[in-house]
């Protein structure tokens, strides 16, 4: 956001939905919010201290439930910046926008309805769809959660509908009663349910929102390649630096609890000892990361076995065995399966974390392999601190 946009503001109870907190400022240059001022004049009915315009509003256009944002369908360079930090795990947590009800170009009472989440990201994929189109689009309150996991969680789903529905008074805005919902949202809203208690018709869309412009043009039906949920190696690829990123943190502290348990020897403990061995133990945890967050999604489909914790046990063997072949053997077999048991435990453990971003499980399924898989990881992780302190004597 550009230093004049941060100092621009709405009130209108119906328009907020356009907004973010801010810090009280004042709209002062010539160019308010990115606008002329002649636009920014047409706007002052919506100015208020400690809100600002987000710099995808264009304007707002009045309809019978009140002024509705009008958003740019073209992302600017800021967008696209924030949506690689965002990929990196750079503020993830908070990217998001407020709820409630947009417009692409001027919409008129027989545009298409397109619900999705709050999470900027996914906005942002939808409104760059809509490029050069009509529409309305109806943000539910997710918690900045992504459609899929979203639904998943109870966030996206018929009672949050339900809700915006409400607040934003969209039976006011459009003569139909039907709403286009991302199929990934099936298993948080009920169809059914919603008809009865609101009117509103639910229409699955595709499940990549790239296909919707296809899917609008084609009378709101999608064909079968459209249904189809792909975890293909580009979309295997763009998970990998968020699960990583998560799993440096907590690596900080193995490491360091590693490097206690290096230094202990028939002295008790030793400095000496501990910057001797820790290396060897640094290379362990790195690999097993490496494996986990790397390897197993890049191999997937090429990986033995249906769970995840196996592929990530097969990839954490294949990369601890160099580990503990070639820099550990002067430990001992006691040292040398002690590091192997590390990185094949780091990277079984992470390898599960994939199980949410891919079709080719099921919440049960994802249960049924945490009760089986956490309690084998734990005990190899117990069994390679004891042979790694064994070693040292």
């Amino acid at each position: 956001m550009s230093e004049n946009e941060s100092a621009c503001a709405c009130t209108s109870k119906s328009s907020q939905v356009a907004l973010m907190p801010s810090m009280p400022s004042s709209c002062v240059s010539e160019s308010c919010c990115g606008a002329s001022m002649e636009k920014a004049s047409s706007m002052q009915n919506h100015e208020k201290a400690g809100y600002r315009i987000m710099p995808f509003v264009e304007e707002f256009i009045p309809t019978d439930a009140g002024d509705v944002p009008m958003i740019r369908t073209e992302l600017t360079y800021g967008d696209i910046l924030s949506n690689i930090n965002v990929r990196l795990n750079i503020k993830r947590d908070d990217y998001k926008i407020a709820s409630g009800l947009y417009a692409v170009g001027r919409p008129s009472k027989d545009s298409p309805v397109v619900v999705t989440a709050n999470y900027k990201l996914s906005f942002d994929h939808l409104r760059k769809a809509l490029y050069g189109r009509t529409a309305w689009i109806l943000i539910l309150d997710t918690l900045g959660v992504n459609v899929w996991c979203a639904a998943g969680k109870g966030t996206f789903g018929t009672n949050e509908l339900k809700r915006q529905i409400g607040l934003t008074g969209i039976e006011k805005v459009v003569g139909h009663r039907k709403l286009i919902l991302p199929q990934l949202a099936a298993t948080g809203v009920s169809a059914v349910s919603l008809k009865k208690q609101t009117g509103f018709e639910v229409i699955w869309g595709p499940v990549r929102t790239e296909d919707l412009g296809l899917f609008l043009d084609n009378d709101m039906n999608a064909d079968k390649k459209m249904r189809q949920v792909t975890f293909g190696l580009i979309d295997r690829l763009v998970v990998i630096p968020v699960e990583a990123s998560l799993a440096l943190k907590p690596a900080f502290y193995i490491l360091a609890a590693l490097f206690i348990l290096s230094g202990i020897s028939p002295d008790i403990f030793s400095f000496k000892i501990a910057i001797d061995r820790w290396p060897l133990s640094f290379a362990a945890v790195l690999m097993g990361i490496f494996a986990g967050t790397v390897l197993t999604p890049v191999l997937l489909p090429f990986v033995y076995g249906n769970a995840f914790a196996m592929k990530g046990l097969i990839t954490g063997f294949a990369a601890g065995l160099p580990v503990a072949l070639f820099w550990g053997s002067r430990e001992g077999a006691q040292g040398m399966i002690a590091l192997m048991l590390i990185t094949v435990s780091i990277s079984s453990y992470l390898a599960m974390n994939f199980t949410g971003t891919t079709p080719f499980t099921s919440p049960s399924g994802v249960e049924k392999e945490m009760r089986i898989g956490i309690p084998l990881q734990v005990s190899a992780v117990i069994l390679a601190i004891i042979l790694w302190i064994i070693a040292a004597f």
